[in-house]
């Protein structure tokens, strides 16, 4: 399906922020977890486990922006996927697992899921 031009940006922006997170949750970058508010240690292969499917995740959001072409199953993943994020980092923020920058962080993937489905309902 062809996209309007704010959503190849929005496309762009969410690949560009996924690609940098991706090296956030890469096992050494224990210090980058702590500044934005995430656990900063875990098991390796559980944070290599993260920081590739969020580098896929975000690969796949610059290809359909190159593209200037998506499928809605995809928008529809990419929406609950960082609607579910943001979700769950309000919860343990809400259970004091995570301190209070870390919602903050992830308002920006609140606002990609907005977007995207705002994009869905048209």
């Amino acid at each position: 399906m062809p996209l309007p031009p704010w959503m190849r940006g929005a496309l762009f922006a969410t690949a560009g922020m996924n690609i940098v997170a991706a090296v956030a949750f890469l096992p050494p970058a224990r210090g980058l977890r702590a500044i934005i508010g995430m656990p900063p240690d875990g098991h390796p292969l559980y944070l290599a486990t993260v920081s590739m499917f969020v580098l896929l995740f975000g690969l796949a959001y610059l290809w359909a922006a190159v593209e200037g072409r998506a499928e809605r199953l995809f928008i529809t993943m990419a929406a609950a996927g960082k609607l579910s994020f943001f979700v769950l980092l309000v919860w343990f923020w809400l259970t004091g697992a995570v301190p209070p920058r870390a919602p903050v962080a992830g308002t920006a993937d609140l606002l990609f899921a907005v977007l995207f489905f705002g994009w869905l309902s048209r």
